[in-house]
């Protein structure tokens, strides 16, 4: 991903032979413009100027995004003290079931914190078996975790478990270097979810693999699962190959 840098100015190149055209000048372009144009013609940036604001694209989008600034909602409880508060009302009760959805008692705790566990991971091909990448990864594990066919559409799919308490916000992301350079980074917000026995599955939109002579060879990446809070449930490092074909799966 590239991005163009514009040099813009505030003040204009040319200045008037005298002070009397200068005031004429700034005058006239006050009356054409306004009051940001007058700034601009005496050399400095009015805030009502939209160029002399940095745009945040022009921003690198780096790892450690900034903490959004929480707001104070009050103090927090957990799952199971929010359904035992007014449970002999019927119309608070089924009001909080609706909100919070099938929430299984057996899956909250006391606990205010979530905890989630991913399950399984793996890519789906259209024609090709499912490609399933085996949980939990050994540290400091080498090899190619998987190879991918040049040009192929793929689907990611997760599974994962929610227990304790809800989980805000669970997203993910992941981060791909070719020979040091970051050459992509791609986030998907999963969604919000309730504790519950059965486990959740969550299918990405359909993505498709590099193709040509430069995209072929190896590359390294980190994947996160990460929440509102930033707090981080899984996080991967690994390498994996695109090759001119499917390896063999005998």
């Amino acid at each position: 991903m590239s991005s163009a840098v514009e040099a813009m100015s505030c003040a204009k190149a040319d200045i008037p032979a005298g002070p009397e055209e200068a005031a004429a000048a700034a005058a006239k372009s006050a009356v054409e413009h306004g009051d940001g144009a007058a700034s601009a013609a005496n050399g400095k940036c009015g805030e009502a100027a939209p160029h002399c604001r940095k745009d945040a694209e022009d921003e690198e989008d780096d790892e450690d995004e900034k903490v959004p600034e929480v707001i104070d909602l009050g103090p927090r409880v957990s799952i199971k003290e929010q359904l035992e508060k007014d449970k002999d009302d019927e119309s608070l009760r089924r009001w909080k079931e609706q909100l919070l959805g099938s929430v299984d008692l057996n899956s909250v705790g006391e606990t205010l914190e979530p905890d989630v566990k991913i399950m399984s991971l793996s890519i789906l091909s259209p024609g090709r078996p499912d490609i399933f990448l085996p949980l939990p990864v050994e540290p400091n594990a080498k090899g190619v975790w998987f190879t991918l066919k040049e040009g192929s559409p793929y689907r990611l799919k997760f599974t994962f478990s929610v227990s304790n308490n809800i989980v805000s916000g669970l997203r993910y992301t992941n981060t791909v270097w070719k020979t040091g350079i970051k050459v992509d980074k791609a986030k998907e917000m999963l969604g919000t979810f309730s504790p519950q026995l059965e486990p959740y599955t969550y299918v990405t939109p359909e993505d498709t693999t590099p193709s040509g002579m430069f995209a072929r060879g190896s590359y390294s990446a980190r994947t996160k699962f990460l929440d509102d809070d930033r707090k981080c449930y899984l996080e991967i490092n690994y390498t994996f190959d695109i090759r001119r074909e499917w390896p063999s799966t005998c």
